[in-house]
């Protein structure tokens, strides 16, 4: 099953690109992986700290995994896997992407203030010629009428 790979972050652009894979999975009889970076420089303290703040942000990653896989089971039909991992958030999500034959497309959101897409989609697109894969960007501010009528 061909599944589409969203990144879950704490951008505003992310509600938009989660409802774009699900809405394109259930249409299209794929699957959706979440998938969430924990940077590694939240962590440089001592060792016990350390293990404390990364347990922390496995908590607060898992919460907000279950708030997007609820409405994506409950409305799409789709039932999301969460993956999470450690280290720089583009080489993670490549990392993601050639380890996983399934995944078929990248969704990524677009940031829609005056400073450009963000921080993800300026450095996948400059990689994108090396991805196995293509990327999809969904805009900010589509309204979800919008999503839908164009999933």
């Amino acid at each position: 099953m061909r599944k589409f790979l969203v990144v879950l972050d704490d951008s505003r652009e992310c509600l938009n690109a989660m409802r774009f894979a699900a809405m394109r999975a259930s249409n299209t009889g794929g699957g959706v992986a979440i998938l969430s970076v924990i940077p590694p420089d939240e962590f440089n303290h001592w060792i016990g700290v350390g293990n404390v703040m990364r347990e922390e942000a496995r908590e607060r990653i898992h919460a907000h995994f279950e708030v997007f896989a609820k409405w994506m089971r409950d409305k799409q039909g789709v039932d999301p896997e969460l993956v999470i991992r450690e280290g720089q958030p583009v080489d993670e999500i490549i990392s993601q992407v050639r380890e996983d034959p399934d995944i078929g497309v990248l969704v990524l959101g677009a940031g829609t203030d005056k400073k450009g897409p963000g921080p993800l989609v300026t450095q996948l697109t400059r990689n994108s010629g090396n991805l196995p894969i293509p990327i999809t960007i969904v805009p900010g501010d589509l309204s979800k009428e919008r999503l839908e009528a164009i999933t």
